[in-house]
């Protein structure tokens, strides 16, 4: 006799009758159907998890951290707080005092000045943060385009020192009309730029050595190099000094005001860096050549099956990499130095240039978006400590932490409650089974 298969007298594989086990797969008897998530809550749950979001709340985490320090450091707030118990709302007066006070020294210091009557005094602060942030934007574009090649460029110092001196070594001394002499002094900084980071992507791709400890060495080497170059007679030394600066700038080969001489610190350069912000995000999203760029740097040796020359890559990458740092440094001395530079023209920005790339996530808009703003925290640190007294260091300390919350996003999520991501989950996973299996081995 045979025994039914389904129904309710079917017998379940252990040989009990009455039990009906589900179809593989399928869902539980008797349960009730679990229904999708709504496409609403499942687009909210990307949204959470996009790096926009981590962006904008490592930026809060930031200025909250820099809000605590100003706190700290207040005088008002160190005297209110002897007797915090006898009127605690002093103390907290003085903590919003200062806080509050800080960042609005802040805002009008980078973006609007209010407390002016003229307009055009009341945007100046504006168009002084883009002026900053043009530099800053160009060597962050050359780090982040090495990023994507696989590359850590910590050489934009050397770069950006390269190309001016060779910019000040071919075109200084010309007498040439401005349409010919300030776009070959551009095109000669560029170059010089791009010739210093050429070197470590040959060197890269011809010995296998590494390109930090290539660039680390040449930032020295570039430093000393120019330091020599502008203390010396008929090199680059300014004639009629004995200091260590270097020829002015030829007005034919300085950048124009872009608004005028009421907005100094933007000029023509930060024109020049949008459209190289365009070419950059032309070059690596939609040109064949930036996807070999990309196929490299997610995985040099699928991209070397493939037929890609990857030490040629190498070597396009840090070329790009070290002409965007040389304009950066055209946009000092064409622009804001124009009375001589010297070994210090690069002011940090080589360093600065990581931090935009790695705050704009590698993304040539996003490093456009970083390089403003911290283009706006330099402009704003200085009405900070003009009119609130607070050290410029604080804001500095304010880039850092913004950083290291991008370079941490479980961490944001852990304190925002914001959902994890798939990979987060299965690494989680993975770890409780790991416990799992030794809490057993050790039981054993």
């Amino acid at each position: 006799m045979s025994t039914p298969t389904s129904g309710p007298g079917a017998e379940s594989p252990s040989g009990s009758p009455g039990v009906q086990l589900p179809a593989a797969g399928g869902p539980l008897a008797g349960a009730p159907e679990v229904p999708p998530a709504p496409a609403s809550n499942r687009l909210m749950t990307e949204l959470l998890r996009s790096n926009a979001v981590i962006t904008i709340l490592a930026i809060v985490l930031a200025l909250i951290a820099g809000g605590v320090m100003m706190a700290v450091t207040d005088e008002r707030v160190a005297a209110a707080s002897g007797y915090f118990f006898a009127r605690p709302g002093d103390t907290l007066a003085a903590i919003w005092q200062s806080v509050s006070g800080g960042y609005d020294a802040l805002f009008r210091g980078a973006i609007f000045n209010s407390r002016v009557d003229d307009f055009a005094a009341q945007i100046r602060p504006l168009t002084n943060t883009l002026g900053f942030a043009a530099p800053l934007i160009a060597a962050g574009l050359g780090v982040a385009l090495a990023f994507r090649a696989g590359l850590f460029n910590i050489g934009g110092r050397g770069q950006i020192l390269i190309g001016a001196a060779t910019a000040a070594l071919v075109t200084f001394q010309l007498d040439l009309p401005m349409a010919i002499h300030l776009p070959l002094t551009l095109l000669a900084g560029i170059a010089g730029g791009a010739l210093w980071g050429g070197i470590v992507g040959l060197l890269k791709a011809r010995t296998g050595a590494h390109e930090v400890i290539l660039t680390i060495m040449l930032n020295y080497i570039a430093y000393y190099l120019v330091s020599w170059m502008v203390r010396t007679p008929g090199l680059l030394q300014q004639q009629g000094t004995t200091q260590s600066i270097s020829l002015r700038t030829p007005e034919s080969a300085q950048f124009p005001e872009l608004f005028g001489p009421q907005f100094p610190l933007l000029d023509w350069g930060f024109v020049v860096v949008i459209i190289a912000t365009v070419v950059v995000w032309w070059v690596i999203e939609r040109s064949s050549l930036g996807l070999r760029l990309r196929a490299v740097g997610e995985n040099p040796n699928a991209a070397r099956a493939a037929g890609i020359s990857v030490e040629r890559m190498y070597i396009y990458a840090m070329l790009f990499a070290g002409g965007l740092a040389g304009l950066a440094g055209m946009n000092q001395i064409q622009g804001q130095v124009t009375t001589g530079f010297g070994a210090s023209i690069d002011a940090g920005i080589g360093f600065d240039a990581i931090t935009v790339a790695l705050l704009g996530r590698s993304r040539p808009w996003g490093v456009f978006a970083a390089g403003i703003l911290l283009g706006g925290l330099k402009a704003g640190s200085f009405t900070m400590q003009g009119a609130e007294g607070i050290p410029v260091e604080i804001v500095l300390v304010v880039q850092a932490l913004i950083v290291l919350f991008i370079a941490a996003p479980p961490l944001v999520r852990t304190i925002f409650f914001l959902p994890k991501t798939d990979a987060e989950k299965r690494a989680a996973a993975r770890a409780k089974t790991s416990s799992r299996r030794a809490d057993v081995k050790a039981g054993a």
